[in-house]
């Protein structure tokens, strides 16, 4: 099992890894070709409202309730039963999204008033051109939750490599819209909204292939339909408390003075998501279909050695990657994204704003992989109840941490936020793994004791390398763009050397991945 996990996750990481270089590259160019002013503060407002309701409803809920519920239904069913099930989750969902958008679409002014108070108040340009940019973006919902359903099909069918590349699209899309229209704001609006057709016209061939490709059929009363809605409900908030936070931060944001704001928490938090979503999320796609099977045939022994598989692999990788975004904030931030429109000054503000998002980088991986840990089980009460735990612990931090720094005169204010976000993800993830063991479903396996020092170890033995080799911002920021690539690439790769071979001598072997969860 462990071995076609490692496996499975390899494919999904790759994939992914693909999707978030090109990610990298549009960041980069829309740093260089709109900086990060007043209109680029309005897109990323436009653009998290669709994807904050994308990862609640679509990837988040919508994908967490319907795979297990697809698993169970391949597992004990026959193969037009599941027809039957896709055909009528499919016509509900589009049906139910598409309407949803259209008022959405109708009360954008209230929306963007709601998600960006501080807009109207400030500035009504800003908040005029948040309305115009936000009837462009909206359309992307139901386009994507019929996207994430394609790929809940795929996932749940062992099938991660198309969707785990799918998001390239939207990239490349963007990618596009900067090079050619900027510094037109609304042509990165528009081209969401194309981008969300692509990705849907990208999966469809291999749904197709497994010949459960959707005839939609509204279907609110079938049973299995109101099943998955009931498992949403809960799972709507439990699974996206990371995203309610960071809407927290731009809410907070929109009325802290100046321009620059929401863009310095949006760099930094693009800079988290590289290996957040390329390992953290990469593992939790693949755990959950197999934990969903594992309780499916009552195997809770199998399920707790997968959900430990799990917890070892994202601290292998999330440790060493929390140190990285930590010692190197300043030197990626500048490397990344620096130029003539996206200053120094930019810089060491976002910078301000990784480093406080980095403490709380394992927290959010630690999420990811405990969550599915309960919705396999189809548990979804206990997860959320902590979720609102968090996000109100969350919520009061933002307020008293961007208070004291607003009233302490700290120059980076914005970085209290993102500070109080990370606060939030260990509550959550601390509540969620105590839970688990405490019912008994998650039993640590033997080891853990030594495996802890090995991490410590190698981790200790990287961190040293960095503290000698970052040096000050300064140094990275008066360099030239040659010199800035070059000495991040051997810092970042004599870094992964060290590490990887402090593990090593410390004992730890892949091996050691591919049989611990037999």
């Amino acid at each position: 099992m462990a071995g076609s996990l490692l496996k499975s996750t390899g494919v999904v990481g790759t994939m992914t890894f693909v999707s978030r270089v090109l990610g990298f590259i549009r960041d980069q160019l829309q740093a260089r070709l709109f900086g990060a002013g007043a209109g680029m503060d309005v897109f990323f407002v436009a653009f998290r409202i669709p994807n904050l309701f994308r990862r609640l409803f679509a990837e988040g809920a919508f994908t967490q309730a319907f795979v297990p519920v697809l698993s169970e239904a391949r597992s004990t069913r026959s193969e037009a039963e599941v027809k039957q099930l896709v055909d009528v989750v499919a016509g509900t969902l589009a049906g139910t999204v598409g309407l949803l958008t259209a008022a959405a679409v109708l009360g954008a002014p209230l929306i963007m008033y709601l998600f960006a108070p501080g807009f109207a108040h400030q500035s009504p340009e800003k908040f005029a051109l948040g309305i115009e940019l936000l009837r462009w973006t909206l359309p992307y919902l139901p386009l994507i939750s019929l996207t994430a359903f394609i790929a809940g099909i795929l996932n749940a069918y062992g099938k991660f490599a198309q969707a785990a590349f799918n998001p390239t699209w939207m990239n490349v899309c963007l990618i596009v819209a900067a090079w050619v229209w900027a510094p037109s704001v609304e042509a990165l609006a528009i081209a969401v909204f194309i981008s969300g057709i692509v990705q849907l016209a990208f999966l469809l061939p291999a749904v197709h292939k497994l010949g459960l490709l959707p005839r939609p059929r509204w279907g609110w009363g079938d049973p299995q339909v109101r099943r998955i809605i009931g498992l949403m409900i809960p799972i709507a908030f439990g699974s996206s408390v990371s995203q309610l936070s960071l809407l927290l931060d731009t809410i907070i944001a929109s009325f802290l003075p100046g321009d620059g704001n929401v863009s310095w928490l949006w760099y930094a938090d693009r800079l988290m998501e590289f290996p957040l979503g390329t390992f953290s999320v990469a593992i939790a796609t693949v755990i959950l279909p197999a934990l969903s099977r594992q309780h499916a045939r009552a195997s809770p022994q199998e399920f707790s050695a997968t959900l430990d598989w799990g917890l070892r692999v994202i601290l292998v990788i999330g440790l060493p990657a929390t140190l990285g975004l930590t010692l190197l904030a300043g030197p990626l931030i500048s490397t990344m994204f620096q130029s003539s429109r996206f200053d120094v000054h930019s810089v060491a503000m976002t910078a301000w704003a990784l480093t406080a998002y980095s403490a709380g980088f394992l927290g959010f991986s630690l999420v990811k992989i405990l969550v599915p840990g309960f919705y396999a089980r189809q548990e979804t009460k206990i997860p959320v109840r902590y979720a609102f735990v968090a996000f109100g612990s969350g919520m009061a931090c933002s307020l008293v941490f961007t208070g004291l720094a607003l009233w302490t005169g700290f120059v980076a204010p914005h970085a209290a936020i993102a500070l109080a976000t990370a606060t939030g993800a260990w509550i959550n993830a601390l509540l969620l793994l105590a839970r688990l063991k405490r019912d008994g479903i998650y039993q640590p396996a033997p080891g853990w004791g030594r495996y802890a020092a090995q991490l410590l170890l190698a981790n200790g033995a990287m961190a040293a390398l960095l503290l000698m080799g970052a040096g000050t911002l300064d140094s990275w920021t008066g360099a030239e763009l040659a010199a800035r690539v070059g000495r991040l690439t051997l810092l970042i790769g004599s870094a992964m050397a060290a590490y990887f071979a402090a593990l090593w001598l410390a004992g730890v072997r892949m091996a050691q991945f591919r049989q611990s969860a037999h």
